[in-house]
């Protein structure tokens, strides 16, 4: 739907080799948990221009639905309907990805001591994992981003948790996890509920009756 090709893949040639100093044993966790940040910052950033994109394709969007309800052309506009859909979800998906990956960098920026980023990083990976699974479809580009930031929270939980001899608990991991998206994802549908226009009932080109309401 949205060709977000050449913004991901203008990368810069050292983020790799960056990723791989990263996950090398000797490196202080510090500086590695420092990396990580960074690297979600970055795409906290790619993901604010998505949003611009999108948004600018709902604003399209909105007023051909309009235009179309005026000239009483209902069938065109239940299609222009059916492609706002489309960018909400992904506007809505792409949001709670952006503040949930807020979440996570805050997180990492406080963390102190070895018990801390055994804590931490369990649900940050979780997180990480969920918001590649919900972009995949919207941004295939940065999956790969995802996943080199994926492994490098791993690697550094599994040396953090050999240093300070912390068995992870899984549950308490994932419950922390389910917070943060649950959160994120009701702090979006708030903000659009605010942000965007409601789109009138529009009858579907095939049933005649049936409405489609955002």
């Amino acid at each position: 739907m949205v060709n977000f090709e050449r913004m991901w893949s203008r990368k810069d040639s050292g983020v790799k080799d960056r990723f791989k100093q990263s996950v090398k044993p000797q490196t202080h966790l510090r500086g590695r948990l420092d990396s990580a940040t960074r690297a979600l910052d970055l795409q906290s950033r790619k993901l604010d221009i998505a949003l611009v994109s999108l948004k600018d394709k709902d604003r399209l969007y909105y007023s051909k639905i309009i235009d179309a309800l005026r000239l009483h052309d209902r069938n065109r506009a239940a299609l222009y309907a059916n492609e706002l859909t489309e960018v909400r979800k992904a506007l809505r998906s792409i949001n709670q990805a952006k503040l949930a990956m807020e979440q996570i960098s805050l997180r990492l920026n406080t963390v102190k001591e070895v018990g801390d980023i055994v804590v931490t990083l369990a649900p940050a990976m979780s997180v990480i994992r969920s918001v590649r699974g919900s972009l995949s479809d919207i941004l295939p580009q940065a999956d790969e981003e995802f996943n080199s930031i994926s492994d490098m929270l791993g690697s550094i939980l599994v040396d953090a948790g050999q240093m300070g001899g912390i068995t992870l608990n899984f549950s308490a991991a994932n419950e922390e996890a389910e917070k943060i998206l649950t959160e994120a994802e009701a702090q979006v549908e708030r903000d659009l509920k605010e942000k965007l226009p409601s789109v009138p009932g529009v009858p579907t080109p095939t049933s005649g009756h049936e409405e489609i309401r955002f």
